[in-house]
């Protein structure tokens, strides 16, 4: 089979996925529905069969295929600009961050809320995104900076929040259960709002990607290389870490930490699909929206109760993970 051919077979599959995902999110829920049931809403629009199909269950699962595409397209992003797989969204200290801003409105409870975001959601994107500015503004060196420095830094940073919000849930032990949402991630608490919130920005960064796809390529054969070929290194790696951290921040603002999914689904489209990065990171964003979509309904549906997401997706992603590793060496 060739490459082409595979892509084909690829998109089909995903998207195929992807529809049935939908289906099957709006159709299930604690009150139990039928496909009848749907067709009968389709015609009579009930209202009260609106807010089950159309507020409830649509709602969640557009913001769930929505954060999943952008975590692994930001994946995608770092993996490149890193050149190496092993990098994902959280890298340069971004899910350490949000984690620490949503941990600190818990705990002072703030309540404001503004864009769509809640009060920790707001938090949560303003520190995720402080962090990332801190640790590129740490890495200039003389009017420059290697990406081995924004990575160490980046480490160090997500570090350094990591501990403090450790110590504020020490601190205010009463408020760790609503601090659980965002250090294990869950769509309970989706809505329309928050979807038409982050919708524009990943549409935004989604076709800047695809844009300046073939500098990414360039840059993969090297900094001196690429520049040489006509791509302007540093103003593109500013924008390739603006877009990456830019979703990552947006999808830990709505949903809190949820790992694995910047990290697995882009290496393993990258196996399915080539190192192109204009197929890569179109075939990376809807592999991770449908990768979560499914995720989300065993969330909902393998217990009684609801498990955080962030829990089934490191159950799926690291074993997943082990297996490419093992077969690479």
């Amino acid at each position: 089979m060739s490459r082409k051919t595979g892509r084909r077979l690829f998109w089909v599959v995903c998207l195929a996925a992807c529809l049935a995902g939908f289906l099957l999110s709006v159709l299930t829920g604690p009150v139990k529905t039928t496909p009848g049931d749907l067709l009968r809403f389709i015609q009579s629009h009930d209202r009260v069969q609106a807010a089950i199909f159309i507020d409830l269950r649509l709602s969640r699962a557009v913001l769930a295929f929505l954060v999943g595409a952008a975590l692994a397209l930001s994946g995608a992003i770092l993996q490149g600009y890193f050149r190496n797989p092993m990098a994902d969204p959280f890298v340069v200290g971004v899910s350490s961050g949000a984690s620490l801003g949503a941990v600190i409105a818990t705990s002072l409870g703030f309540e404001a809320a503004a864009f769509g975001f809640s009060g920790p959601g707001l938090l949560a994107f303003i520190s995720g995104l402080g962090i990332v500015s801190l640790v590129y503004v740490l890495s200039l060196r003389r009017g420059g900076f290697k990406v081995e420095t924004i990575l160490l830094t980046g480490i160090a940073a997500g570090a350094l929040a990591s501990a403090l919000t450790s110590f504020f849930l020490f601190m205010r032990s009463d408020s760790y259960d609503q601090a659980v949402f965002w250090l294990l991630g869950s769509f309970q608490l989706a809505e329309w709002r928050q979807a038409a919130t982050i919708a524009p920005w990943f549409v935004l960064c989604f076709v800047a990607a695809i844009w300046l796809a073939r500098d990414m390529d360039l840059l993969a054969l090297g900094d001196e290389t690429a520049q040489a070929l006509g791509c302007s290194v540093r103003r593109v790696r500013k924008a390739f870490l603006v877009m990456s951290a830019l979703l990552a921040a947006l999808s830990v603002a709505v949903s809190g930490v949820i790992g694995f999914v910047g990290l697995v689904v882009p290496h393993w489209v990258r196996i399915l699909i080539g190192p192109g990065h204009r197929a890569l990171f179109a075939s990376s964003a809807l592999a991770g929206g449908t990768f979560l979509l499914y995720c989300d309904l065993l969330a909902r549906n393998i217990l009684a109760g609801e498990l955080p997401i962030g829990v089934i997706t490191a159950a799926v992603g690291a074993p997943f993970f082990l297996y490419l590793l093992h077969k690479k060496r």
